[in-house]
């Protein structure tokens, strides 16, 4: 599955805009936006609506390609648990 950000640029382009014409339509930097679409950051779900609708895209399916909250919750879980912590750790050093 791609990702948040891989959908993004797919859209973006299908568009023909780029990073900085989009940033600017959705009243963001150009560069926080190229981090977005480079998986470094997420934007809020209000660019991110924002963003739907300027790529014309629902803002449901968009929000389909977010991992964040796989990671939040993982990350709940590995503090509130040592052990899961410890196992999580592993896991990811494992790759």
């Amino acid at each position: 599955m791609k990702t948040l950000g891989e959908r993004i640029r797919e859209l973006r382009e299908k568009q023909d805009l780029s990073v900085r014409e989009l940033a600017r339509k959705l009243r963001v930097t150009a560069p926080f936006w190229s981090d977005v679409e480079l998986g470094r950051r997420y934007p809020s779900d209000e660019v991110l609506v924002r963003a739907a609708a300027v790529l014309k895209e629902k803002f449901e399916d968009l929000k389909k390609y977010d991992a964040r909250p796989v990671g939040h919750e993982l990350k709940r879980i590995a503090t509130n648990d040592p052990a899961m912590g410890l196992a999580l750790r592993k896991v990811v050093d494992a790759g």
